[in-house]
């Protein structure tokens, strides 16, 4: 009898504890019925705003490149790259901002400042190929994108930006850093430096990774500023209080980046153009 009491006790510790996996089963499934949610909803309801915001479609840079010599290669492939780079990150912001904003605001906020990108990377692309043959004329032709409101699936660009690439997760470094406490007060979006700038030599890393640092802390300044003064001053308050100091710190800061880089290879140049912010409501 004392020999077939524990083995009466396994057995009542299982019956128990699967009683309690299925009660802990039965609450986690209750729980997602309660906050609405059922398997796999978070990807369609990311789906579905991802085709509600549209796509943003841009003219391909590769095939309207003369033959590029092999000293320029690495250069050119790189900057194709960064022009895919650049439309995902306009995708992802698409899709981020949807229903945000006035009439323009895709214009404004997303479009325009695509187009100023997509300038100064062609433009690296044909000084790069002018350095050793004729440097290509009019690629800038191809630097406005459009809208496409339709919703349809962006397609796979080849190098250089063929019609719209899938949203993809934009660089953490100085890139439109919002602030949790402003959604009353709006967000201050910045355009992003990292992904417009040139291979870093090793010897400029650590200089250049403080500056971006530097960069996203500003924005962060920015948007906590923004929310302890909502409300005060008049309607140019923002533009001159929080704005226009911003862009004045990012113009000496993407300078720093800029001057650190050219120690060593050649300085970027037309970076000052991304030292402007917006505020978005």
């Amino acid at each position: 009898m004392s020999r077939a009491l524990p083995k009466y006790h396994r057995r009542r510790v299982a019956l128990i504890g699967g009683a309690s996996a299925v009660v802990l089963s039965g609450a986690v499934i209750a729980g997602s019925a309660l906050a609405g949610e059922t398997p796999g909803s978070g990807a369609r309801n990311a789906t579905t705003k991802a085709a509600a915001a549209g796509t943003v479609n841009c003219p391909a840079v590769a095939p309207s490149l003369p033959a590029v010599p092999a000293s320029a290669k690495t250069e050119v492939d790189r900057n194709l790259t960064l022009l895919d780079t650049q439309i995902s990150e306009a995708n992802k912001r698409l899709v981020d901002t949807a229903g945000q904003g006035g009439p323009n605001f895709v214009q404004n906020a997303i479009l325009g400042p695509l187009k100023d990108k997509r300038v100064a990377t062609i433009n690296r692309i044909a000084t790069a190929i002018g350095r050793t043959t004729a440097k290509p004329q009019g690629l800038d032709s191809l630097a406005p994108c459009t809208l496409d409101a339709s919703g349809g699936a962006a397609g796979t660009a080849p190098a250089g930006g063929a019609t719209a690439t899938a949203p993809a997760q934009s660089a953490g470094a100085t890139g439109n850093a919002g602030d949790a406490g402003g959604s009353a007060a709006g967000t201050i979006d910045c355009p992003a430096v990292a992904p417009s700038l040139p291979a870093v030599p090793a010897s400029a890393k650590a200089e250049v990774d403080r500056n971006l640092t530097l960069l996203d802390t500003q924005i962060s300044e920015a948007n906590k500023r923004l929310v302890d003064t909502a409300g005060q001053g008049g309607p140019n308050f923002v533009q001159n209080a929080i704005l226009g100091p911003l862009k004045d710190k990012r113009v000496a800061t993407i300078n720093r980046i800029a001057t650190a880089i050219g120690r060593t290879t050649a300085k970027p140049q037309g970076l000052d153009s991304l030292a402007p912010c917006t505020l978005t409501k």
